[in-house]
Order: C-alpha cells, then sequence, then structure tokens
C-alpha cells in the first residue's frame, strides 16, 4: 500500500491520477470490504462507504481505524490513521457514491445479489465512474447481465487482508471494455497491487482455480486414508510454502528443470481426482457448523483463546511475508513469456 503522495500529482482524465484527488466507493462494510477501505485510504483516496447493516455501520469506523493504526505501525502507509479517517464516510444511501470515480462491491457471493447492488451503483454514479465487483469465482459476464453500462463494469477479485497483501485479479467480462480494463489495472497499482489481467472470462479466475484444483486432491488423499489433514497441510506447507511466495509454477519450472515435470505428467495426471461433488469431508464439516477460527471449529480443535492467536498470527505473517517479497520484485521484465507474437505487459 502506497500513499498518495507517492503517486504522482497530476489526475488522468480517466480517474487513474494522483488517487488524493480521486474519491472512491465501496459498497458493503464486511470483513473485506472494511480492509478494501482500508487500503483504498491508504493510498489517498476520499472513501464514501455503502452499509445497510445499521450495526456493521455502527461499528465501521472503529474497526477501520483499528486496520489503519495497524497498517501505520508497520510502515505501510504514510499518513497519520486519524486523518485518513476523516477522508472516510458510511451511510445507507447510495447517492453518497454520486462523485465516485471507481466503485467496489464487496457483498455476498451469490450473482442475484451483486446485479442487484451494481443495478444501485449504476443509477447512483456517473456513465465514467468505474466499477468492480469484489467476486471469487462469480462469471463477470454473468454479472453484467442487465446492466445500463456493461463496458464499465469488471471483476476486482481482492485477497484478505485486503490492506496487506499484493494479490489482485482484475477480470474482463464479455462486455468490458478494454479501456475499463486498463483503467482498472493502473489504479491497482497506485494500491500497491501487482495485479494479474483475466483477458477472457472464466469461472474462478486464476488463483481459485489453482487453489481448488489443490484443495479437490487435499480431500481426495484424506478421504481415501493417504495421509491425514495435518500431514496434507504439513508436506504443501514445507514444499509448496517454501518457493510459492517467490515464483509461480512456470518460474518454478524454469528455475528447477523442465522436462522432469513432463516425465511426471506422464503417469500422474491420470490418477490425479476429477471428483465434480463437494467432497464428503468437506459436507460433514460444514454441516457440524465448523466456521474455522471465527467460531474455533474447524477441521483442527480449537480452544477460543487458540482461535484468536491463529488469527492474529495469521496477520502478522501476512505482513512478514510482504515484506520479504518486496526484496525479490515480480521477475516479469527480466523473462518474460515467451511465444511468437504473444503480448503479455498490461
Amino acid at each position: 500500500m502506497t500513499s498518495g503522495g507517492r503517486t504522482g500529482s497530476k489526475r488522468t482524465k480517466d480517474g487513474a491520477g494522483n488517487p488524493s484527488r480521486v474519491q472512491a466507493g465501496v459498497v458493503g462494510m464486511g470483513l473485506m470490504g472494511t480492509s478494501i477501505v482500508a487500503c483504498l485510504l491508504g493510498a489517498g483516496h476520499r472513501v464514501a462507504a455503502i452499509e445497510k447493516g445499521a450495526a456493521r455501520r455502527r461499528t465501521a469506523p472503529q474497526r477501520l481505524l483499528h486496520l489503519l493504526q495497524d497498517a501505520s505501525a508497520r510502515g505501510l502507509i504514510a499518513g497519520a490513521p486519524s486523518a485518513l479517517m476523516d477522508r472516510f464516510t458510511v451511510s445507507a444511501d447510495f447517492h453518497a457514491l454520486h462523485g465516485a470515480a471507481i466503485v467496489v462491491e464487496s457483498t455476498v457471493e451469490d450473482a442475484a445479489t451483486k446485479r442487484q447492488v451494481l443495478a444501485a451503483i449504476e443509477a447512483a454514479v456517473s456513465r465514467r465512474t468505474l466499477i468492480g465487483s469484489n467476486t471469487s469465482a462469480i462469471p463477470v459476464t454473468e454479472l453484467q447481465r442487465g446492466a445500463a453500462h456493461p463496458e464499465r463494469i469488471l471483476g476486482l477479485h481482492w485477497a484478505e487482508p485486503a490492506h496487506i497483501t499484493r494479490f489482485m485479479e482484475v477480470i474482463c467480462g464479455r462486455g468490458t471494455s478494454p479501456s475499463s480494463a486498463q483503467r482498472a489495472m493502473r489504479l491497482a497499482r497506485q494500491w500497491g497491487k501487482e495485479p494479474s489481467l483475466v483477458r477472457k472470462d472464466i469461472r474462478g479466475f486464476i488463483s481459485n482455480r489453482m487453489m481448488y484444483a489443490l484443495l479437490r486432491e487435499a480431500f481426495y488423499l484424506v478421504e481415501r486414508g493417504f495421509a491425514t489433514v495435518a500431514d496434507v497441510d504439513r508436506s504443501l506447507r514445507n514444499d509448496l510454502g517454501y518457493w510459492i511466495t517467490f515464483a509461480g509454477p512456470f518460474r518454478f519450472m524454469d528455475l528447477t528443470g523442465i522436462p522432469a515435470y513432463a516425465a511426471v505428467m506422464k503417469d500422474l495426471l491420470p490418477e490425479l481426482s476429477c471428483a465434480t461433488q463437494v467432497p464428503r469431508l468437506m459436507r460433514k464439516v460444514v454441516k457440524s457448523g465448523a466456521r474455522g477460527v471465527s467460531n474455533a471449529k474447524g477441521f483442527y480443535r480449537y480452544t477460543p483463546a487458540q482461535a484468536r492467536q491463529w488469527e492474529e498470527r495469521f496477520v502478522k505473517f501476512s505482513h512478514e511475508i510482504r515484506e520479504l517479497a518486496g526484496r525479490y520484485p515480480e521477475g516479469s521484465r527480466t523473462g518474460e513469456f515467451r511465444r511468437r507474437g504473444a503480448r503479455v505487459s498490461a
């Protein structure tokens, strides 16, 4: 995350200039919506948030200030948290979004609900306003259905905590204009992200398609008795977790020798799980009421104190891994994907 003062003083006509001169909007002040607001404030934007729930509106300033204070203590933002809070408003009225150049929808992961929210946003903002839906898997083309101006609607896939992580995917729906995608990419970089552009709409985008393929195989190994939950976690943490922050899968194959992977694929790929149903273990855990550390009940057993400790450790780790990864910048300019006629720059 960078302060507005580090992003240049000139405001461009597309709303991707100096963030301190650009109003942003966020709809939904849940866990991720709050951290998205923290990211935007830290980047220099004025932010108008919309939250229909009265209880969430009341607690939003306190929750947001806590995130900003933590980010400030760790050197992620330059402005004083109290001063940044002066640039934040929250209400239930979508008309508060009137002056926004960019609005991020961050409501429940349900296509019908998101379309209703997007319609309310469109009714409140100008035709030039860029609208991003924070979705983990819903095809953006589905969200553009019935929109007045689908060309300015795209997916913005954030990772929690949104004000700390470098991750962002900008997803083009069938109706998204190239200029809208480029505006979003420029803004994402100003927010301290290293964005990836998903050029063709596909459910789950990049990271979630990869992750859920991994999760499917993890459940397969546990359910069939090849390993325990802890065994799977341990192996992945100490192998994949060792290198994945430094390099993605294609770079890692470059670093460790490509031919061996082709040899392994020949025999291993036919034996990987291709199940299409939600795993039995997952259904059982969800039916038990488990939500993870948020209610101290998940794949592992937790006391309330242990659950809080894991939450705190995760936040601490997120800060430290961001700092570590920052020492090894993205290598896209020192070894681009080679393909005849390919253009990979955003």
